[in-house]
């Protein structure tokens, strides 16, 4: 009977192994994670379940008895050891596994504190697993003081729950703006304004140099001199690909482990997807950190181990929220040269990106229909006309009409 195995017991992989059993697949299913839990969604941690409004169990993506009930073995808190494709062969707990297929769905790591700057004192915490938010969630107090350490998506959100929480919340970001890798400045403007409204200092241009405490960290000195006293700390400085298995076991890397358009590895009988993987993109070549690349390029994968032979298409969305106001994102604006704001009296705001004449992406701060509307025109390949787009007074639902 033919054995495929998963490493990486994530949203990717989660979603793989259940295509596999859709699509038909009759063999044997293993799932490896080096987490001892289900695997579960990682969204919410930085937002209701730090919060303290969701469950551990409403984590899970499905309950643990689903997998036995389709015949898959799960093996969590399992690391492997050593992959060796030659034999196709997996090395864990003491034990080798025999595979025929394999998937790499291994995500992502959170980029850590250097020791030497005091990265390694206790309250110092990341925002990635399970096991981070439930240690961190004591300390998310009234009248306690935090830094957050980075201005992208995964930091404000830390901020938002923190300030939501009576913390009283400080944020450096070393780059000139908040959120300048991912978004426009009008986005920033907006979110920084949002944080600042909320009680939280807001420092940009500024760096760490370096964390203080004996044995917990007890303050920070930052780039310009400025010295704080804090209780804690969240890193929230980014993520990189987890790609050291595949690399000592010899696949090629390239932003990731490099798959090609069918989400197949340099080796014949490994595919990858997820955070981990990169693939190509429009003459070169993109890596994604969603829930929606990790569902749709893993059940592309799946099909792909099936015989499909299918290309991976991505239609890019992300979201974020904080405090009372949901961000959701169409499409990818890089290369954009022009940005168009549509407002209304109710709050609800939009920003709009365009190359050219070609619209690319959205940013739809409480603005679902916008949202809506912008990620149907860009799936599409379609655009709209800005000058329609920026007046209220146009049913944004007419611009399909277009």
């Amino acid at each position: 009977m033919p054995h495929i195995a998963v490493i990486g017991a994530g949203q990717a992989g989660a979603s793989l192994v259940a295509r596999l059993r859709t699509k038909g697949f009759d063999g044997e299913i293993t799932l490896i994670g080096a987490e001892p839990v289900p695997p579960y969604q990682r969204p919410p941690l930085s937002k209701k379940f730090l919060l303290g409004e969701m469950a551990e169990e409403r984590l899970y993506l499905r309950p643990a008895a689903w997998y036995a009930e389709n015949g898959i073995t799960l093996r969590m808190g399992d690391a492997v050891e050593a992959l060796m494709p030659a034999a196709r062969e997996i090395v864990l707990g003491g034990e080798v596994l025999h595979y025929d297929q394999l998937a790499l769905t291994t995500g992502a790591l959170p980029r850590h504190l250097p020791a030497a700057i005091g990265g390694d004192l206790g309250n110092v915490f990341g925002v990635r697993n399970l096991a981070d938010i439930e240690i961190m969630a004591p300390h998310v107090r009234p009248g306690a003081r935090a830094l957050i350490i980075g201005g992208g998506y995964i930091g404000l959100e830390a901020a938002a729950v923190a300030a939501s929480k009576g913390v009283q919340v400080t944020l450096i970001e070393m780059a000139p703006r908040i959120l300048q890798r991912v978004a426009a400045a009008e986005t920033s403007d907006y979110f920084r304004a949002l944080h600042k409204a909320n009680g939280v200092t807001i420092l940009e241009s500024t760096g760490l140099e370096r964390l203080l405490g004996d044995r917990d960290v007890t303050g920070a000195v930052l780039s310009d001199g400025t010295h704080l006293d804090v209780d804690f700390v969240v890193v929230g400085t980014g993520i990189l690909p987890d790609e050291g298995l595949a690399e000592d076991a010899g696949l090629r890397i390239e932003n990731g482990i490099a798959c090609d358009a069918q989400c197949r590895t340099s080796d014949a009988a490994i595919w990858a997807a997820g955070d981990c993987a990169s693939f190509p993109w429009r003459g070169g070549r993109l890596r994604l950190e969603s829930v929606q690349n990790a569902i749709d390029m893993a059940e592309c994968a799946a099909d792909n181990m099936l015989g499909l032979e299918r290309d991976y298409d991505p239609k890019p969305w992300f979201w974020s929220d904080q405090y009372d106001v949901k961000l959701q994102i169409a499409g990818l604006n890089t290369g954009y040269d022009r940005l168009v704001t549509r407002r209304d009296d109710k709050g609800a705001r939009s920003h709009w990106y365009f190359a050219g004449d070609q619209l690319l992406a959205v940013d739809a701060m409480n603005d679902p229909r916008g949202y809506m509307v912008g990620k149907r025109l860009i799936d599409a390949g379609r655009t709209a006309d800005p000058a329609r787009i920026a007046d209220p007074s146009v049913d944004l639902k007419e611009l399909m009409k277009g």
